[in-house]
């Protein structure tokens, strides 16, 4: 077949135009010396302890950003250039939008570790008497418009003691998560959706969109405030502020502080150890590391730092992690764990399914 001179040129032209625009890696996106791990500040402390502890043995200590889930999420998902995350840290299970915005640029093989729990902990300053707040009313005290008569007016309650007589007459000042935060997620489902859905006069809402903004908008006259991602400068917004202050944060930050700061009791239900791993306790949730599979094999003492993350000497009974406020996985979780890890599972579905 004869080809013309002018299509040889078109041809020519397009193929130079598309080695324009492929844009190769430099050199230094294509190798890196280091783990590199991003998101949730709840789950930092413990990506940073097996940080440490692999530094402390000779290896080149990772890189850990606490940037939140949500954000960690975005830089994760970004491509599989060495410039992004190898481990995303996760207050939260991977959503739909975040596999979704993975799979497209290409981040097929990703391995879902569930470490352990936390429990979102509302904390105020250690001494004072704890309050046994319901959802509900957590709820009634931190929504932006609450229902009064048959209709929706702006959040009135000034004290605890407004939403209900059985409460402290503390100001209702709440230092929440952002909305970049995996925490912020939980505690949104998990309490606000939660406790303004056991509402009637809520539930008689017919509009699907507007009950849920309803349920999820946070006041804006300072009753509500949203805190940083580091969780540490909550805590102590909570011990120097006015008294009633409260801070949402995780329960490992509980744990670490508790010669300053108490645990309020939800539903009746106080924030143990042991109630959290059961489910009783009502603010409960998983916490996860994603990995990409391809990197164990791309960057020096990946391999070795998932391996370390799983081991009993970090997650075991009497490890290291544990001591630092993880809420631990049984025997037969953390076995089919380390199995999952030295099989490289990836997830295979799309969370939820």
């Amino acid at each position: 077949m004869v080809i013309s001179e002018s299509r040889f040129l078109t041809a020519l032209l397009l193929l130079l135009a598309t080695a324009l625009t492929v844009r190769p890696e430099p050199a230094a996106a294509q190798r890196r010396d280091a783990v590199l791990a991003t998101g949730s500040s709840t789950v930092a402390p413990f990506t940073n302890a097996v940080a440490d502890r692999l530094a402390e043995g000779g290896a080149r200590r990772a890189e850990v950003r606490s940037v939140g889930t949500v954000h960690g999420f975005n830089e994760f998902c970004q491509g599989t250039s060495l410039r992004f995350a190898d481990i995303q840290d996760a207050s939260r299970r991977m959503n739909f939008t975040e596999f979704g915005l993975c799979a497209s640029r290409g981040v097929h093989e990703i391995m879902e570790l569930m470490i352990g729990f936390d429990g979102i902990v509302v904390a105020h300053r250690h001494g004072l008497p704890s309050p046994n707040f319901t959802r509900a009313q957590l709820w009634l005290g931190s929504a932006k418009e609450i229902p009064r008569d048959g209709r929706l007016v702006p959040n009135p309650h000034r004290s605890w003691r407004d939403v209900s007589q059985q409460l402290p007459d503390w100001p209702i000042r709440v230092i929440g998560p952002p909305p970049t935060s995996g925490t912020r997620d939980s505690f949104t489902d998990l309490v606000m959706l939660a406790g303004c859905q056991a509402l009637p006069e809520v539930r008689a809402i017919r509009d699907t969109a507007q009950r849920r903004r309803v349920c999820t908008t946070v006041r804006e006259d300072g009753g509500w405030v949203d805190g940083g991602e580091d969780d540490e400068v909550i805590v102590g917004q909570v011990v120097d502020g006015a008294i009633g202050t409260l801070g949402i944060f995780g329960f490992s930050f509980l744990e670490r502080n508790l010669a300053r700061i108490d645990g309020a009791t939800i539903d009746g239900i106080d924030d143990t150890r042991e109630n959290i791993a059961s489910g009783r306790y009502p603010i409960a949730r998983p916490l996860y590391i994603y990995v990409k599979r391809p990197n164990l094999d791309l960057v020096p003492g990946l391999r070795a730092f998932v391996q370390e993350y799983v081991s009993e000497a970090a997650m075991g009974p009497e490890g290291y992690l544990i001591r630092r406020g993880l809420v631990g996985l049984d025997d037969a979780s953390r076995a089919r764990l380390r199995q999952a890890v030295a099989d490289g599972a990836i997830m295979l579905r799309r969370p939820g399914e």
